[in-house]
């Protein structure tokens, strides 16, 4: 572990994620304003955030699945844009939940985790949720919605994201790099982790994809996991 400890807790690291994140969000934006503008605003907000928080690893997926210029849409790039998507909301949740917890009270460590993990399951649903109700779907059939949708892909994604933060770094702090350097690795490794769990649920029927971007309608529906039914 201390092999990886060391360079991620050094400025450097930091300093050249950032310069590849801003590289990233610059490509990002460039393509999807000039290229695939007709994508929802909502989808445009989830590879943003996507991005954001993984630079390039968010780039690259969104290369591979989000674009209208993408081959074919089989069930692996629905997996990811499905991933993208409890991402964006989970990966809020967590970095709130630090700056809360960690940043402003110094909480203790099992505390950060508690509010981490409810605060991350509270963007995710609404992000869900949020759509389904623009659309008339009651609340209460789009809380379970996203209940059952959701839960397995968010639980997966933060039990790996929370563990790989604690073991690699312990009780830094917003002061000293490692904290975000570890933050940078711990929400890709999450990310990865769920993308299995999102194939899975989709190829079962229990999750639907989100809309293919080479069909993707220019205003007239929202984009969420209610776009097409997955064929498994």
């Amino acid at each position: 572990m201390d092999g990886l400890v060391t360079p991620l807790s050094s400025p450097t690291f930091l300093v050249t994620w950032g310069c590849l994140v801003v590289v990233s969000q610059i490509v990002l934006q460039i393509d999807l304003y000039g290229n695939n503008s007709h994508l929802m605003s909502l989808m445009k907000l989830v590879w943003s955030f996507t991005v954001l928080y993984s630079g390039p690893i968010g780039l690259t997926i969104y290369w591979f699945s989000g674009r209208k210029e993408i081959s074919d849409d089989g069930d692996y790039r629905r997996a990811f844009r499905s991933v993208a998507h409890c991402y964006s909301g989970c990966g809020l949740g967590e970095l709130t939940g630090l700056l809360i917890t960690v940043g402003i009270f110094g909480a203790s460590q099992w505390v950060v985790v508690l509010v981490t993990f409810m605060l991350a399951y509270v963007a995710g649903y609404a992000l869900t949720v949020g759509p389904l109700l623009q659309d008339g779907v009651g609340l209460k059939s789009a809380l379970k919605d996203a209940v059952i949708s959701e839960t397995p892909s968010i639980f997966v994604m933060e039990v790996v994201a929370i563990t790989v933060d604690l073991l690699v770094a312990g009780n830094a702090g917003p002061h000293q790099p490692l904290f975000w350097s570890s933050l940078v690795l711990s929400l890709s490794c999450g990310l990865v982790a769920a993308w299995p769990v999102n194939l899975w649920l989709i190829r079962h029927g229990i999750k639907e994809c989100m809309m293919d971007p080479r069909m993707t309608d220019h205003g007239d529906h929202h984009e969420h996991h209610h776009g097409e039914r997955a064929h498994g």
